[in-house]
């Protein structure tokens, strides 16, 4: 996990072999770059890179030879605004080649350029909430995207979270995004509002007690997002919003029938 104001992510620049390494480090330390074959595309779309969260895939470009090879590349750019908590993501076969998505708690997303850190788009999706907005102590601050986003790759969408304020933080808001992989557009009919769409057996979801920790998963074409707490104070509970990628309209929620039973992190992280 990292933390960055205007920061450098340093990543591999060789094609393929930009996606190994576990991207989610690649903001705490500079990665290493090396010259390897590009036979077949290797995307990571996911925390961990598949539904088990384990983090256990192999590249076949990712050999000892390659390893043996690696160096710093120190003219990749990759300059950021904001607070990292999320894995940043690889996908390959993009408009302008392969990239790298990662988010921030200023609410930025970047599609930066795998090759040289460039940026290829970034959108900014509202204000954050700052830690005097909230009645709960936070070790995020400011809060905008914490949890890490998802790819699918069939309808070229990136699905993500983010706490943001329409009103200098008077008004607290979680909204669930699909953005277009390859220009950041919003696509039409996000975000949801969670408060206004998320509800179980006569409990309503409170934006402002709930933080979104937990990485974003698809199962069978339902999105679904995890909320839990912030500093564990509030009457809160842990929530799972589903939301069907083609219809952001029809929304469904279940919520612990315990107070304070949080959903928070998968893979032992809270990403």
């Amino acid at each position: 996990m990292a933390h960055c104001g205007r920061r450098k992510i340093e990543l591999i620049d060789c094609g393929r072999l930009q996606a190994l390494s576990s991207i989610s480090s690649l903001v705490a330390a500079g990665l290493w770059t090396a010259i390897v074959p590009t036979n077949a595309q290797v995307n990571v779309t996911q925390f961990h890179n598949q539904s088990s969260r384990d983090g256990l895939y192999i590249d076949s470009a990712f050999t000892l030879s390659a390893a043996a090879n690696l160096t710093r590349d120190l003219n990749f750019d990759g300059t950021i605004v904001g607070n990292v908590y999320a894995q940043p993501l690889y996908i390959e076969g993009g408009t302008s080649g392969p990239m790298i998505i990662t988010v921030t708690e200023s609410n930025n997303v970047y599609a930066l350029d795998a090759v040289d850190g460039s940026i290829i788009w970034q959108r900014n999706l509202g204000v954050p909430l700052s830690q005097d907005d909230l009645t709960c102590a936070t070790v995020v601050d400011p809060v905008g995207i914490t949890g890490t986003p998802i790819v699918d790759l069939d309808s070229r969408a990136l699905f993500l979270d983010a706490m943001t304020t329409p009103d200098d933080g008077v008004t607290k808001k979680q909204l669930i995004f699909s953005l277009n992989l390859d220009t950041g557009d919003i696509n039409p009919g996000w975000p949801v509002d969670v408060e206004l769409m998320a509800q179980f057996k006569g409990m309503h979801f409170t934006a402002e007690i709930q933080l979104q920790r937990a990485a974003l998963a698809i199962v069978r074409n339902i999105l679904y997002v995890g909320y839990g707490s912030f500093s564990d104070c509030g009457l809160y509970h842990g929530w799972l919003v589903g939301v069907p990628i083609n219809d952001p309209t029809s929304v469904t929620a279940w919520a612990t029938s315990a107070l304070k039973g949080g959903i928070w992190g998968a893979g032992g992280s809270r990403q």
